[in-house]
């Protein structure tokens, strides 16, 4: 990699302060070695989490950008560009006055409305309750939260999941502003450059820096090489243009990797590091440069018929930390915990839409839900339904850490057994020596699961963390297959493969 030449009139940029040094405040190191961004807010490297590959690092040969010109002012450090330009998606009209009609809002879908609640329309939700279910001392904080869906007109059954529009902390939003230098209270119209291309759905209009910076982009993201390829064509600063380009180009994936991806950087924190072409991005480019924040989807975890009007989620709070000072929080995890209806109203824009579990009509059909962690969420609305409807033949292999700490529903499940409604087969696995899980368990029973799904026509259901649960649990159902049922090996594989066709053996899992 070529060595750059650093200015010594480069210093800490204003705005940057909860960033950290900033890029430029680390010239001295950088001439030694471009790796050494930040190093003063990073930690050692080396944590688990930058093993994960970035999306986009491609071996594409490199294109030029497209310079772009504009009327911006150069000052020292900035540079002239040419004149030729690279067009936005959109423009963005400010008005001088607020309009005399309409409102800055949300579109939404109120209550008693015939229209489903949908992505462009979600419902706003009342947070009625958000309980931490996890001891105080377990490293994982996650939330039983339930929403009134009262005169939404949304239905739904189980292994149905909830889809939920995040939006962005107003520190960041705030912080954001001050780095670009907007006013977070400008409105502005929002115009596209081509006729066929639509305006996005959810942004009202007219439309406040602040609402759009909110709800609409996703700062708390980990950019694209995209992302450095078009801020590099906007730049008007010499040398951060070249890291730019740098980073952009094919030769620099590595370089890109080591400083964005591997450490999980957002897009707020490299703006940070860039603050002279930061300051400069045009806001017609905020959309091209910036993508959406995506809804993320929760397996529902209540029942109708047991809470009317009422819909419940179990969700596990995202932080963990890289070699960067600030811990890496999850956008919709984090700000969902951060919601107190205790403090006042609160409501959360959500909408339904069919899961990939669907479960048996037949009241005499047994089931077998293997659901360690979170991914027991939708076992209970399950159970609630089947229960309510008086079906019986509930099998729930549960597995957690410490029953004391994130046992989740321990008292539910218990008065159903009582009530001879549940067999329930817990997996403890840090309360021995030996690591127990639900795979094991399935195991010590595996007679009785052969029974279910050979004689008595179960269906059997997989539900959590998609990494290595769902290997092992299929290697345990094999050997299963093979030990109680007398089955060779490849016609073990061939009972397997019937059950996933013919629907009887159904997951959804997650990384």
């Amino acid at each position: 990699m070529t060595s750059m030449s650093w200015g010594p009139t480069l210093l800490w940029t204003p705005g940057c302060e909860t960033c950290g040094t900033g890029f430029w405040g680390c010239t001295r190191r950088l001439r030694a070695s471009p790796r050494s961004l930040l190093e003063s807010r990073e930690w050692a490297p080396g944590h688990p989490q930058t093993q994960q590959t970035q999306p986009g690092l491609g071996i594409s040969p490199w294109v030029p950008p497209v310079w772009v010109g504009g009327p911006w002012g150069v000052g020292p450090g900035l540079t002239s560009v040419p004149s030729h330009s690279l067009p936005s998606k959109f423009t963005l009209l400010f008005l001088q006055e607020a309009p005399s009609t309409g409102s800055e809002g949300q579109r939404v879908a109120h209550p008693g409305s015939q229209e489903s609640p949908s992505e462009s329309k979600p419902f706003l939700a009342p947070v009625i309750s958000n309980q931490r279910v996890t001891g105080p001392s377990h490293f994982q904080d996650v939330r039983l939260i339930e929403f009134d869906v009262s005169g939404s007109g949304i239905s739904f059954a189980a292994g149905d999941v909830v889809l939920i529009q995040p939006s962005n902390s107003a520190a960041h939003v705030q912080q954001f502003c001050q780095v670009l230098g907007l006013d977070p209270d400008q409105l502005f119209t929002l115009q596209p450059r081509e006729p066929d291309v639509s305006s996005p759905t959810r942004l009202p209009q007219p439309c406040s820096m602040r609402h759009l910076v909110s709800y609409h982009l996703d700062i708390a993201s980990v950019p694209r090489r995209s992302f450095f390829e078009l801020l590099a064509c906007l730049s008007l600063h010499e040398l951060e243009r070249e890291k730019l380009l740098e980073f952009s180009s094919a030769q620099g994936q590595e370089e890109l990797f080591e400083y964005c991806n591997r450490p999980r950087r957002t897009i707020l924190e490299v703006l940070c590091d860039f603050p002279h072409t930061a300051a400069t991005i045009p806001p017609d480019y905020l959309l091209d440069l910036i993508p959406a924040i995506r809804p993320r989807a929760f397996s529902i975890a209540s029942s109708l018929l047991t809470h009317p009007s009422r819909l419940q989620i179990l969700v596990a709070v995202v932080q963990f930390q890289t070699r960067l000072k600030e811990p890496r929080r999850g956008l919709c995890s984090s700000w969902l915990a951060s919601l107190d209806p205790g403090q006042g109203p609160v409501r959360v824009p959500l909408w339904v839409r069919p899961g990939s579990l669907a479960f048996p009509e037949t009241p005499d059909t047994p089931v077998i839900m293997v659901g360690p962690g979170t991914g027991v969420a939708p076992f209970r609305a399950a159970i609630q339904e089947r229960v309510a409807q008086g079906q019986t033949g509930n099998f729930l292999f549960f597995g957690c850490r410490w029953r004391d700490q994130d046992f989740y529903w321990e008292a539910e499940w218990q008065e159903l057994e009582k009530r001879d409604c549940l067999t329930l087969v817990p997996a403890f696995s840090r309360e021995q020596e030996q690591k127990v899980y639900v795979q094991h368990r399935l195991r010590e029973l595996g007679s009785l699961v052969w029974e279910l799904l050979d004689r008595q026509g179960a269906y059997f259901y997989l539900a959590g963390n998609a990494k290595s649960m769902p290997a092992d649990v299929s290697e345990a159902l094999m050997s299963i297959f093979q030990e109680e049922g007398g089955l060779c090996s490849p016609d073990a594989a061939a009972y397997l493969a019937r059950l996933q066709r013919t629907r009887r053996f159904q997951t959804e899992t997650w990384a």
